[in-house]
C-alpha cells in the first residue's frame, strides 16, 4: 500500500490550493486529510467513505472539499478561502476496517499514510 500526497504550497490568504494523494495496492473503507501545525498535535480535516460520503472538522466546512476519482485512485481536498490558521502540514491516510464510519476522524484509526505536504497561508 503506498499513499502519495502532493499539491502544498505557499498562498496569501484568501487563495485556493487543491491536495491530491494518489493511492495504491487496494480498495478502502474510507480516506481521510489530517493537519498538524509546529508544536500542535494531528487534528482531522475531512474524511470521505467509499461510497462517497463526506465528513468534515466545523472550521473548514464550506471552505474545504474533499473528493474523489476512483478511476484515478485518487482523493482530492479542495481548500478555499484559505487563512493563516490553516498553516500545517497536510496528510492523508486510509483504512479497511469495517467500522470506518464509527472511528473517521480518529487519526489512529488509518492503518496506511502518506507523507506529509507543507500548506503555508501569509496573511
Amino acid at each position: 500500500v503506498q499513499l502519495q500526497a502532493s499539491g502544498g504550497g505557499l498562498v496569501q490568504t484568501g487563495n485556493s490550493l487543491r491536495l491530491s494523494c494518489v493511492t495504491s495496492g487496494g480498495t478502502f473503507s474510507g480516506y481521510g486529510w489530517f493537519r498538524q501545525a509546529p508544536e500542535k498535535e494531528r487534528e482531522f480535516v475531512a474524511a470521505i467513505s467509499r461510497s462517497g460520503r463526506s465528513y468534515y472538522r466545523d472550521s473548514v466546512k464550506g471552505r474545504f472539499t474533499i473528493s474523489r476519482d476512483n478511476a484515478k485512485n485518487t482523493v482530492y481536498l479542495q481548500m478555499d478561502s484559505l487563512k493563516p490558521e490553516d498553516t500545517a502540514t497536510y496528510y492523508c491516510a486510509a483504512d479497511r476496517r469495517s467500522d470506518w464510519y464509527g472511528y473517521f476522524s480518529e487519526a489512529e484509526s488509518y492503518a496506511y499514510w502518506g507523507q506529509g505536504t507543507q500548506v503555508t497561508v501569509s496573511s
